[in-house]
């Protein structure tokens, strides 16, 4: 009886001293160098990287929430995740809770991309009507009016490597994809197949965002930000999977 009871004491006692994880949601349309997905969990990646060095700097362990991009507010507001990496203001503009930003981290370009390289260079206002490919749920401000007016319809995919195998195939003639995610698939691509950037669509700067809760060491996370990318910790981390370096915050 005795060596029962010191076993639960002791199991209560680890679980009492263990630290609550931080939890970070991560998007299942996320694709190389961003994330990669092994089953259900990130195993590498520039985003993997950055949410795991932070917790340890913070002193907690990691939990990723692997959630469709469509979940991920809703798990946020329902106190189901804590941190929620590569998001810009233009995409949670009716974002509901109680929230704290942080520093501008990295800045993402997306670009047009064709399998062909154009004869002229490529207007967007002046494409004929037409599907391009897209990311289900991801918004992209800058072609707002141009699908509000139905010169171009988005063609859903789940997840971005599957927008440029569509696009390869032939679905449609043009895509829109994160800058890196293009190279990173042109480099498992033949000469002859690799696609080309026509246009540039929009430069975005990207942060975290913290739910301000007291649970959640917010200032510690912030400021362990902060110093992540003031220290070149995060441009590290983009030219490990990259090989480039961060392009610089967009200009108002």
């Amino acid at each position: 009886m005795r060596v029962v009871l010191g076993a639960l004491w002791m199991i209560t006692t680890a679980s009492l001293a263990a630290p609550t994880p931080l939890r970070f949601s991560v998007s299942d349309s996320w694709a190389m160098p961003m994330v990669q997905l092994d089953g259900d969990q990130p195993t590498q990646g520039i985003l993997y990287d950055l949410m795991s060095s932070l917790a340890t700097q913070v002193g907690r362990p990691a939990q990723f929430h692997v959630l469709a991009r469509a979940r991920i507010a809703g798990a946020m507001e329902h106190g189901d995740i804590d941190i929620r990496c590569y998001v810009a203001q233009a995409w949670v503009d009716n974002l509901s809770g109680d929230y704290i930003w942080s520093v501008p981290l990295m800045v993402q370009r997306n670009v047009l991309v064709s399998p062909r390289v154009p004869v002229q260079p490529v207007q967007l206002a002046k494409l004929a009507p037409q599907s391009i490919g897209t990311v289900l749920n991801y918004r992209y401000s800058s072609l707002d009016a141009l699908f509000a007016k139905g010169q171009l319809t988005r063609d859903d995919a789940r997840n971005e490597e599957q927008v440029l195998h569509k696009l390869v195939a032939g679905r449609y003639q043009y895509a829109v994809i994160n800058e890196w995610t293009l190279n990173r698939f042109n480099l498992g691509m033949p000469d002859g197949r690799r696609l080309h950037k026509v246009a540039a669509i929009e430069e975005l700067s990207l942060g975290c965002i913290v739910r301000n809760d007291p649970n959640v060491p917010v200032q510690p996370i912030l400021r362990t930000l902060l110093r992540m990318k003031m220290s070149g910790e995060i441009d590290d981390i983009i030219r490990l999977y990259t090989g480039e370096a961060a392009p610089s915050a967009p200009q108002d």
